[in-house]
């Protein structure tokens, strides 16, 4: 067996720091990444919630609150619109709005795979460009919902106040039950 300081000479030593410098450039660059870990378990956690709070967000409410606009507050509309203008105009919104609920449940299903994935802390694939687009079409649905269509919707349901009250005590009797 060969004895490590018999092969030692002092040529040796300027590798030999050199190896120890480079030890320690690796372990100062692997304690700098483990300084920014609590950071990086706060965001996990972060992302883990947000995608739980989707995944609910989708089935409990932007589901329902389509078929709530659906089933109740569009028929109801356009039973009361004013025969000609307003009432060609509601039918164009109501179209509108429910191709934009159809794009936007679309959008849903092709992100709820990866949301959930992120929501049970798994790897995925979770494009920013495909999360924008749904949240861009939800901001365009939502401000012609509440510039365009809603302004309508209350001229005409301030017609009928039976209507209007039946149709109030429906969508809250379906949210209570929610």
């Amino acid at each position: 067996m060969t004895d490590p300081q018999a092969t030692w000479q002092p040529d040796n030593v300027h590798e030999t720091l050199a190896d120890v410098s480079e030890e320690l450039v690796v372990i100062l660059s692997q304690l700098q990444a483990f300084s920014e870990l609590p950071a990086l378990q706060a965001a996990t956690l972060q992302a883990r919630t947000i995608a739980a709070n989707m995944l609910v967000l989708f089935r409990h409410e932007m589901f329902e609150h389509h078929a709530d606009e659906e089933r109740e507050v569009f028929p109801a509309v356009l039973r009361n619109a004013a025969t000609g203008d307003e009432r060609h105009r509601a039918e164009a919104m109501v179209q509108h709005l429910t191709a934009d609920h159809r794009r936007i449940e679309l959008l849903w299903s092709q992100l709820e795979p990866a949301v959930k994935a992120v929501a049970k802390g798994r790897p995925t694939d979770l494009a920013l460009k495909d999360v924008e687009a749904l949240v861009e079409a939800y901001r365009a649905h939502a401000g012609f919902e509440e510039q365009q269509f809603l302004p309508v919707a209350q001229a005409a349901l301030g017609r009928n106040s039976a209507d209007s009250a039946a149709l109030a005590l429906t969508l809250h009797q379906r949210r209570a039950g929610r």
